[in-house]
């Protein structure tokens, strides 16, 4: 009884490999990007952003905070370790680009952005400028 499984129909592994194949066909070889996960809080003094970005080195991570808008990228790349007489049968791990770009409120003080990398996650934490009271105009 123990080697019964539940057939699942709307199933996609069966041609999950092929999908893949004619996806990155349609798109040439030109690469764009896998998204990775990301978490955005808020507080009254900054934003945090935590990002999971396994497998990148810290020198191929980029950030960039320009108008509100924050830029994450990581280049990721695969190490080719088959041995003489073995062969792939799956191969599900990514490699290339990866980006992610959004958008916050345009308060942030971009000059004393932090950012840190450890373990395969990305933190950046983005203070936010102090609000400028907001100026009444005297009409002529």
């Amino acid at each position: 009884m123990s080697n019964i499984r539940l057939h699942d129909p709307f199933s996609l592994e069966p041609i999950g490999d092929v999908m893949q194949g004619m996806l990155r066909a349609l798109r040439g070889s030109a690469d764009s990007g896998m998204p990775f996960k990301v978490d955005v809080s808020e507080s009254d003094k900054a934003y945090t952003v935590v990002a999971e970005i396994p497998g990148a080195k810290k020198e191929d991570i980029q950030v960039a905070v320009e108008r509100g808008t924050v830029m994450i990228s990581a280049k990721v790349e695969r190490a080719s370790e088959t041995k003489e007489g073995e062969r792939v049968i799956r191969r599900e791990r990514y490699a290339g680009t990866m980006q992610r770009a959004f958008t916050l409120d345009s308060n942030i003080d971009e000059g004393s952005v932090d950012a840190s990398y450890e373990d395969g996650v990305l933190k950046v934490v983005l203070p936010k400028k102090e609000a400028t009271p907001q100026q009444r105009i005297t009409i002529r």
